[in-house]
């Protein structure tokens, strides 16, 4: 399989702009922000001698995204992609990385929250899977009634 360069961001660019957000799950100018902040470090990380990444760098971004929305496995993804499942990990775990020490896109600290006057409403909604109770099968998964009465 032969996988075209850059052809889903290619595709995904002419999209609206709520039908980008529905897509990557960010919106358009977030995803802008965030190129910005992965594409001098990926000059840097090339300069040192690094290799040259088989996706442009949106597409980096993209398979990052799907990833964290999606809960894909490294494997689908890197199918999607044409890359090895270990490129991918390796790729996500990079973009990751890049904007997390970066910082723009961090939440703020349990005290900033505390201190500020907004207030949050927050819901909790238990997903957890819970074991279903069903009838057993065989002789004994019913209750017999008395053989004396049934004469």
């Amino acid at each position: 399989m032969v996988y075209n360069r850059g052809m889903k961001y290619k595709t995904l660019k002419n999209y609206s702009e709520e039908q980008f957000r529905r897509i990557t799950g960010v919106k358009r100018v977030t995803f802008e922000k965030m190129i910005d902040i992965l594409q001098p470090k990926l000059k840097e990380k090339l300069s040192k001698g690094g290799r040259k990444p088989t996706l442009i760098l949106e597409e980096m971004l993209l398979a990052a995204l799907e990833y964290w929305r999606e809960y894909r496995t490294y494997a689908h993804i890197a199918a999607s992609y044409g890359i090895h499942e270990s490129n991918m990990y390796r790729l996500i775990k990079w973009v990751e990385d890049v904007l997390i020490k970066d910082g723009t896109f961090s939440l703020p600290g349990k005290k900033a929250l505390l201190k500020s006057d907004v207030s949050y409403e927050v819901i909790l909604i238990d997903v957890t899977e819970s074991p279903i109770e069903r009838p057993k099968r065989g002789k004994n998964a019913t209750i017999p009634g008395r053989k004396s009465d049934i004469l």
